[in-house]
């Protein structure tokens, strides 16, 4: 219940009346966002070998520049950014972030050495981490919960386009270009990108899609720590997804460079295409597909919300382990599209659940906290680690040391993939508890 002047949130007035169209627009807007998202930080994969090279650095602090650096700084701003989201304007963080992420992104191109470079990848980190909280709870609120998984996994399917567009825009422009010329070629569209954003989609209500009226009260921060904490789906559910992405974002960042390793490929154009490809068909199907079956299979029972990430996620583990053993190129490029696939079915169902036992005003946070841990663990410590465990396997294996190290890597799958079928156990009873 609204008491003072001073509790009401500074959003837009919005009424229901969204039709489809306007709700589908706005979700296409927001995924193109996330579209912007993936490039501006995943390029940075396609382009490590120039810039290695250029710069004079290792792997380890390559791992460094694309994992820790820019993880610490997008979960340290992620909760504070969604706690604003809870409480004001969502539409316009989302504007801010993109133009600001955009422009950092553009100043890479401008380092000079190891430290220019991280201070720009610092400041891409800072500008994204107030691109998907505030998203999630504006699709959660145009979106029913029947509905809602499928519609997460459609603004995740952002990651897989954003992947495809950094690895076959950044691998054909390196060869043309160089490194620093792709930074300000891709930075330059987002930064147009947030006044589409800002002038061009509303905001909805808080609650529109569930049927419900927000009381307009804000929940204090400690409450939403409180309840994630209790909730022991959740608890699963996030070191599941932290460590997915460990083995995601280790292997993303890496297989380019192992691909020009192992195949002593010269240029970046050819392996960047087909790695793009891959992951913008393969990786969009499954991302799809998994908030889909979810949605269709959660019908009947919710714990299909975490069994299909779990399963997937298994069985992702020895096609991964075909593609870095085998010597043979084109078949393992071929073979690869497999756990791309299955890899990408776990983003849209834990969110959906992830969303399912908060508060209409807790969405936001909720979704910060999720990306706090995911992002913690995968972003962080995937690429880092992987890039350590390569160093340290160069006395053994040589040039084939990132190999091996792809191979340690991906096992972490298997714990993954435990967890979620744990959070199975629990999550019906926690969905009960949810607020409102």
């Amino acid at each position: 219940m609204i008491t003072s002047k001073s509790e009401l949130p500074t959003t837009p007035q919005n009424t229901d009346d969204f039709s489809d169209s306007e709700k589908y627009y706005t979700l296409a807007i927001l995924t193109l966002v996330y579209v912007f998202n993936f490039i501006d930080r995943q390029v940075l994969g396609i382009l490590q070998e120039g810039i290695k090279a250029d710069l004079g650095l290792s792997d380890t602090q390559l791992g460094f520049l694309s994992g820790l650096s820019f993880a610490l700084f997008y979960v340290t701003f992620g909760i504070p950014i969604a706690r604003m989201a809870d409480k004001g304007s969502r539409r316009n963080i989302v504007a801010l972030a993109v133009g600001t992420w955009s422009f950092m992104t553009a100043l890479c191109g401008l380092a000079g050495n190891f430290w220019h470079l991280l201070a720009a990848r610092i400041g891409v980190g800072i500008g994204e981490a107030g691109g998907s909280p505030p998203a999630h709870s504006m699709i959660s609120d145009m979106f029913p919960p029947e509905k809602r998984g499928t519609a997460l996994a459609i603004y995740s399917m952002g990651i897989n386009f954003g992947v495809l567009l950094g690895f076959v825009i950044g691998g054909v422009l390196n060869d043309i270009y160089g490194w620093r010329m792709v930074f300000f070629i891709i930075g330059v569209p987002g930064i147009l990108m947030a006044l589409v954003v800002r002038f061009s989609i509303r905001e909805p209500r808080r609650g529109m899609s569930d049927k419900k009226v927000s009381n307009q009260t804000i929940p204090p921060i400690k409450d939403v720590f409180e309840i994630m904490r209790t909730r022991k789906s959740f608890r699963h559910m996030s070191v599941a997804a932290g460590l997915h992405a460990f083995v995601g974002y280790g292997v993303g960042a890496w297989i380019a460079s192992f691909f020009i390793r192992a195949y002593d490929l010269q240029g970046t154009g050819e392996i960047g295409t087909w790695l793009g490809i891959l992951n913008g068909t393969a990786g969009a199907a499954g991302t799809f597909l998994g908030g889909y079956l979810a949605d269709k299979l959660g019908k009947k029972d919710k714990r299909w919300y975490v069994w299909v990430p779990a399963w997937a996620t298994i069985l992702a583990v020895p096609f991964s382990l075909t593609v870095y053993l085998l010597d043979n190129y084109y078949l393992a490029l071929s073979i690869y599209l497999v756990p791309i696939f299955l890899g990408a079915m776990f983003l849209g169902p834990t969110l959906a659940m992830t969303h399912g036992i908060v508060s209409l005003r807790m969405r936001a946070l909720a979704s910060a906290i999720l990306f706090f841990i995911l992002n913690l663990i995968g972003l962080g410590m995937g690429p880092l680690i992987t890039g350590i465990i390569s160093d340290l396997l160069v006395p053994a294996y040589g040039d084939q040391s990132l190999r091996y190290a792809l191979v340690i890597v991906v096992l972490v799958y298997f714990w993954s993939g435990a967890h979620y079928l744990i959070a199975a156990k629990t999550l019906r009873e926690d969905l009960a508890q949810a607020p409102e």
